[in-house]
């Protein structure tokens, strides 16, 4: 497998076609929005700059990996005679549906389709396709240029060939993949939001504040980032949207988001893609007051 497609051009997607580029691969980049599209390829080139500048990659090889990268905003013409497509698109299980239901009657019959989702079932994006055996998971975490794991995800139906190809290939990149079976939320997730969740309830809760609990989860159980900083990384409406996944998929209220989660959502407080979540961005401080405002009185 030489020729990648990736759908979707922001933080994963972009990420995901950096990193096939910089190993070699053909990589073509697809998003419906031109702005999109840029703007990936804006970020792709200021990493690749910074590896330059760490002396991680030399200048030829930033601008190797830059030439890489084709960009389209056609669905028909970026997929067109690729070997493997990675969807990256939002985390909403209507939109994957429809993608791979396009990606099924477009792509060649021997394209493997792989999904980034982060906890959405395989099993239900694959039964979409008339072809569930080529179906697959491929989890990258972010940033996806440095972090090394990959979660592997096999569908009911995901064949082994399909399955060690997508492991191989993995492995090409200089990733460390592990395969885990399709339950909603995977490996990571199923324990990463539980532990964000709880973190955000404790704050509900007014046991401690934003700061003094990541505090406590990195001094005291060495955690580089604490767990409502991370949540502000992920984009708390991921978070979002992966707990309800979550809850909806084994119906027990352990899933269920915290409402001060589904409060700061609502009102647009997002974390870093936003400028604001559990901290401001904009002035580098605690958001206490976001906090405090959809917190219990």
């Amino acid at each position: 497998m030489k020729n990648i497609a990736v759908i979707g051009a922001g933080t994963m997607g972009n990420g995901i076609a950096h990193t096939f580029a910089q190993n070699s691969f053909s990589v073509n980049l697809i998003d419906i929005n031109e702005t999109a599209l840029h703007k990936g390829l804006e970020t792709i080139a200021k990493n690749l700059d910074r590896m330059v500048l760490k002396e991680v990659i030399t200048e030829h090889k930033k601008l190797e990996t830059l030439q890489n990268i084709k960009t389209f905003t056609a669905l028909e013409q970026g997929i067109e005679a690729v070997d493997l497509v990675i969807e990256a698109a939002t985390e909403n299980v209507d939109i994957k549906l429809k993608i791979f239901k396009q990606l099924d009657e477009i792509c060649n019959s021997h394209t493997i389709l792989a999904t980034n989702t982060s906890s959405i079932s395989i099993t239900q994006i694959a039964a979409t396709t008339t072809r569930p055996d080529k179906v697959i998971g491929m989890h990258f975490m972010n940033p996806v240029p440095l972090m090394k794991l990959v979660e592997i995800i096999r569908g009911y139906n995901t064949s082994n060939e399909v399955t060690n190809a997508i492991m191989e290939l993995s492995k090409k990149l200089d990733k460390v993949p592990v395969e885990v079976n399709d339950y909603p939320g995977f490996v990571a997730n199923r324990i990463l939001m539980p532990m964000i969740n709880e973190s955000i309830e404790t704050l509900f809760n007014g046991v401690a504040g934003v700061t003094e609990i990541d505090t406590v989860m990195k001094l005291g159980m060495a955690h580089p980032m604490g767990p409502l900083q991370l949540a502000d990384f992920i984009g708390l409406d991921v978070c979002l949207s992966i707990l309800n996944v979550m809850y909806d998929g084994f119906k027990n209220p352990k899933y269920a988001p915290c409402p001060l989660l589904v409060n700061m959502v609502r009102a647009g407080k997002l974390g870093v893609k936003s400028g604001e979540g559990f901290y401001d961005y904009a002035t580098n401080k605690k958001a206490d007051i976001v906090a405090k405002q959809f917190s219990k009185i």
